[in-house]
């Protein structure tokens, strides 16, 4: 069996895995569980950082905030342990043996209920900083090395342990940093300037959003007990009672001071400090978020060095370049990273029952782009795991090279159907699939397979696009196109609600968003929602555009919009839902509506506009839009204003669509042309920005493997699915 490069990571750190689940465990352990909150007492509270970052200060005030003792382990440790002084210390052993005698003396602490401020190398000693890892959790102090440095020269500390002769202090500091990456459970950005009383507050906040933390919650009200981990939303995709899974409690917030020390980083550190605040350091530790961040996110799979780069396009419109990874298209965003989620969710499992074993079958709707994204990701990052793969895509409703691109996708684990029907369709089908009590139990029962989701109904996919949406702020800051806190629109292509929902969650969690513009295609039915409040499907029919990804009548995320605008509601968005299966419609408050109406603005593009706005932006700049970002180009040309810069998700690479974009702009294709071959090989003559996507050029020359369609059937589609895994099994 191969074994994926996902499998090798977790293999590798395993051990630090178990760490951190012994700190999870003795949490609960020493807690009670009163009225759905933690309530600790006896584990320690760790501040690790380099000299100079505030610990000692820190630990005080914290102390005293929580009404805990306060140990320096410099004061209150070694010294008394070693009955002399750290300096006489140092002096007497000398930096070489120094850190190998702080360590043992570290390995006999063992104090419980306290704020202990570490030395700044007290991390740089493997053994001792697991040992006092266990007893509590761990707050990294993440100061910027200017900040680091001018606090040193104030103090007039001029040499700190293990500088050696020619070392600059920036070179120490950034050489202790990989220790503190290393053993950190919680990540603590100071500001710049920022006061020890701030971050003593800071990290009290964080400790209390963690410890009461009440995990995942259906946007249709049901909850169990104890909390819901995250692991658990991305294994079941859906909640049990149909709804989506969303945090519990308030999302993080980011500060202006705190997005400053993000705009200078790569595309991997953006990410890791954005989700390391979304997921909950018990659930997923930052030491293997960082290994799955850096797998994701790297030049072999995506094509640009800034993985989504921005690029000025007209006037005062930006494009956020999302189509740079293996498949062409924003889902790899998210793709590329939520299978590594996946894999460690079942290693979990099968680490706390060791005599279970149950594979998983993704069960996937596409309207062409999520398919290819989900294929390639999870042959990329879980072959070999136990993951089988079924996608199901609208037969006819899809581009000629979307659907060349998925049946070309070999695996073993694979497996991608076309029916004979439109998008809702498929997602419909998907939906009662889960729901399917029996079917479920049958699979379980007869094959040890369970049902999971890898599209946006999944939280695990949605959580890695509030990233890009951020970075892309962070980029017009580095871009010097705007100050930082200045305001944004973000203009967005939108069928299923999910790239959007991302956008407005990067908005909520401080991220200066005036206003999230919705584009619609000729399936307008969010635009006419979010302008009257209505949801009505009775007289509609889905069409079909030229934008087929968001060829979408039945938008899954909005309801998580739904449930957010109604104050946490489960029961009234359920009753929402009762209503649209009923009555194909449903309608919302004045009130809510309103509060919807206070971040959303929208509007549609018809397909002849949208033909128009992609000859005229390649005709005035050269950039050839692919039609989904072409629809969200005319809505912003009407929706936006010159008082505000306009971020436009470009969601696509236009060598996906090329045989509707090279009609667009008067390049007609002869019958050889039409070809996928040809459409690629007409497209490299005319030489467009953005420069053409050689994962997409070189998939042209792939035969198809997978040639199986289904009647638009629910009981057809189940036999498809049940043949498959009988496949797998055998």
């Amino acid at each position: 069996m191969i074994i994926s490069r996902l499998t090798k990571a977790l293999l590798r750190y395993r051990s630090s895995w178990h760490i951190r689940s012994n700190v999870c465990r003795h949490l609960q352990t020493d807690v009670d569980w009163k009225n759905g909150e933690f309530v600790n007492s006896t584990t320690n509270v760790l501040l690790i950082g380099s000299p100079g970052s505030g610990k000692t200060t820190v630990a005080r005030l914290l102390g005293a905030m929580m009404n805990r003792p306060v140990v320096d382990i410099d004061d209150d440790h070694l010294e008394p342990y070693w009955n002399m002084t750290v300096a006489d210390k140092l002096s007497k052993v000398g930096g070489d043996r120094f850190l190998e005698e702080e360590g043992k003396a570290l390995l006999k602490f063992d104090g419980k209920g306290q704020i202990v401020s570490l030395t700044g190398s007290n991390p740089m000693h493997a053994d001792a900083m697991t040992h006092i890892a266990k007893s509590g959790t761990v707050f990294f102090l993440d100061c910027s090395n200017k900040e680091i440095i001018n606090r040193l020269n104030m103090m007039k500390v001029n040499r700190i342990v293990g500088q050696g002769d020619g070392a600059s202090m920036e070179e120490i500091l950034k050489y202790r940093r990989q220790f503190y990456e290393k053993h950190y459970d919680v990540r603590v950005v100071c500001e710049e300037g920022e006061t020890p009383e701030s971050i003593a507050n800071k990290i009290k906040t964080k400790y209390n959003s963690f410890v009461y933390d009440k995990g995942y919650v259906s946007t249709r009200g049901s909850t169990t007990k104890p909390r819901v981990p995250f692991f658990h939303t991305v294994l079941k995709g859906l909640a049990e009672d149909g709804g989506l899974y969303t945090m519990a409690g308030d999302l993080p917030r980011f500060t202006n001071g705190q997005l400053d020390r993000l705009v200078h980083c790569d595309y991997r550190e953006r990410a890791l400090g954005i989700l390391e605040q979304l997921i909950h350091p018990f659930d997923l530790s930052p030491r293997l978020l960082q290994n799955f961040v850096n797998d994701a996110y790297h030049c072999e799979s995506f094509a640009s060095e800034d993985i989504f780069p921005v690029r000025h396009l007209t006037g005062n419109q930006y494009i956020l370049e999302l189509f740079h990874g293996p498949t062409g298209s924003f889902k790899d965003g998210a793709l590329q990273l939520m299978p590594m989620f996946f894999t460690a969710a079942m290693e979990i499992n099968r680490t706390s029952d060791t005599h279970f074993y149950c594979s998983y079958l993704i069960v996937v709707a596409t309207s062409g782009d999520t398919g290819g994204a989900v294929l390639d990701g999870f042959s990329r990052h879980a072959g070999g795991s136990g993951v089988g793969v079924v996608v199901m895509y609208p037969s006819r409703g899809i581009s000629q090279l979307q659907q060349h691109q998925m049946t070309t996708m070999a695996g073993d684990n694979l497996r991608v159907i076309g029916v004979d029907s439109d998008f809702d369709f498929c997602q419909t089908t998907v939906k009662q699939i889960f729901q399917d009590e029996e079917f479920a139990d049958a699979l379980q029962r007869d094959h040890s397979c369970k049902l999971s989701a890898a599209n946006s109904l999944n939280w695990g996919r949605l959580l890695p696009q509030i990233v890009y949406h951020i970075s892309g702020y962070l980029d017009l800051v580095k871009m010097r196109v705007i100050s930082l806190g200045d305001e944004i629109d973000v203009c967005i292509p939108t069928g299923n609600f999910g790239n959007i929902l991302a956008a407005y969650y990067a908005k909520e969690m401080g991220v200066p968003v005036r206003r999230l513009i919705c584009a619609s295609n000729s399936n307008n039915v969010l635009t006419d929602f979010l302008n009257t409040g209505n949801y009505d499907l009775t007289s509609r029919t889905l069409l079909r555009t030229a934008s087929p990804a968001i060829d979408i009548l039945k938008s899954s995320n909005l309801e998580r919009l739904l449930y957010h605008a109604h104050d946490n509601d489960g029961a009234a968005v359920s009753q929402l839902y009762a209503d649209l299966d009923r009555q194909g419609r449903f309608s919302v408050s004045d009130e809510v509506l309103r509060r919807i109406q206070s971040s959303f603005v929208a509007g549609s593009c018809d397909e002849q506009t949208c033909q128009q706005t992609v000859l005229k932006t390649y005709k005035d700049t050269g950039y050839l839009l692919d039609p989904h970002t072409a629809v969200a180009k005319s809505v912003a040309d009407r929706l936006g204003d010159r008082s505000c810069p306009v971020l436009i998700s470009g969601t696509a690479h236009y060598a996906k669509f090329a045989d509707s974009v090279l009609p667009f702009i008067g390049q007609m294709t002869s019958s050889e042309d039409a070809s996928v071959s040809g459409l690629i090989r007409k497209s490299l003559e005319l030489k467009p920005r953005p420069a053409m996507h050689r994962d997409l050029e070189d998939m042209t020359t792939k035969p198809v493997v997978h040639r199986e369609t289904s009647s638009a059937d629910y009981e057809s589609v189940k036999r498809h699915i049940r043949n498959f895994i009988e496949h797998l099994k055998s």
